[in-house]
């Protein structure tokens, strides 16, 4: 079997971004995803998100475990760097890979399978350690590469395809992220390109431990009548709480002062979000209250969306293990062993 792959040549009009990159500059292959597919969404959300952040591609570090969605960094950010983990490991490789190298942009992609049932643990270790990474999962409820059968994330009483009831009761990796202490968490839906893409701008900007959850339909197992996690049943049970821009430090800042209905967070690195309220009583800054919010519009059937929860002060693990400025592959052997005296010095400080 062969794959089509798209032509390296580009019109010599396209735009090009602040560091001369074209949109086309962050695709990847062609995806061999089903039509309409809403992971496709994602990764056209992605690309449109590190095109307009101005990111150079080899500053980024795209890393995946097993399963539909992690598949889908083979086809965005071609040019980046990339490793395809096992199934639910992502997580601590992406660990070792920051601790190794901080000035690359971290990128992990999972789905609910690979995040919410092997790589549970995996997960939570790196929401609670601060991991600076933006963590996407793409969400649809099922487990598409093994035809459709329900996993930890489907809700208790949905209908799969075949017409089987889900008596489990679902794993909330929003719930839990926000719990766990993650700094920036939000969730999204494939089909909409207007929320996900500042959503994403947000998280890569972010100095901490991102997390978005993206209801992704399933188009082959989990898009018929009974599914929550169809196209029509988000679309129909949708609750926002919030629109979102996000403004770039080389960009004017203007303020709107519109008490109750615009909150302005400023990020480690100088980028702004700003987020129009949709609930006026509504503070993404207060994390008990957002996890309150959020249980109660999930007991009327509303899958909450938007920017939950954002803490402008984040902190990352370097910060808390106090490490080196410079990253750790780029010390020599000297530098890294310091040799038997220090340790001696170091083994004797532990008796």
């Amino acid at each position: 079997m062969t794959y089509l792959t798209k032509p390296r040549l580009h019109h010599p009009t396209l735009e090009t971004n602040k560091v001369g990159y074209t949109r086309r500059d962050y695709e990847g292959k062609i995806s061999t995803l089903c039509a309409g597919c809403g992971h496709d969404s994602i990764s056209a959300a992605i690309i449109q998100a590190c095109w307009e952040l101005d990111i150079q591609p080899h500053r980024i570090a795209k890393l995946s475990g097993i399963g539909c969605s992690s598949k889908t960094p083979d086809y965005f950010l071609g040019a980046s760097h990339g490793f395809n983990t096992v199934h639910g490991r992502m997580p601590s490789v992406l660990t070792g890979a920051n601790l190794a190298n901080r000035d690359l942009l971290y990128l992990g992609v999972s789905g609910d399978g690979d995040s919410a049932s092997i790589g549970l643990g995996q997960f939570a270790h790196a929401m609670r350690r601060g991991v600076r990474m933006a963590y996407i999962v793409e969400n649809n409820g099922v487990y598409g590469l093994t035809k459709g059968q329900f996993s930890a994330t489907a809700d208790q009483g949905s209908k799969s395809k075949k017409g089987v009831i889900n008596s489990d009761s679902p794993v909330d990796l929003v719930a839990m992220a926000l719990q766990l202490g993650a700094t920036y968490v939000g969730r999204s839906f494939s089909g909409n390109k207007a929320q996900l893409v500042p959503l994403i701008k947000g998280a890569m900007a972010h100095g901490g431990a991102a997390f978005i959850d993206v209801i992704s339909p399933c188009v082959a197992f989990n898009n018929h009548p009974g599914s929550t996690k169809s196209y029509d049943y988000v679309r129909e049970h949708n609750e926002s709480v919030s629109r979102i821009d996000f403004i770039t430090p080389r960009s004017e800042i203007t303020i709107e002062h519109v008490p109750g209905e615009v909150v302005d967070v400023r990020q480690h690195d100088g980028s702004l979000l700003r987020l129009r309220s949709l609930h006026t009583d509504y503070d993404p800054t207060d994390r008990h209250a957002a996890m309150s919010f959020m249980q109660a519009h999930q007991a009327r059937g509303e899958v909450v969306t938007g920017l939950l929860y954002v803490d402008p002060l984040a902190t990352d693990l370097h910060t808390s293990f106090n490490t080196s400025t410079t990253p750790l592959n780029a010390f020599d052997a000297s530098q890294l062993c310091p040799g038997i005296p220090a340790l001696d010095r170091i083994n004797a400080s532990l008796r």
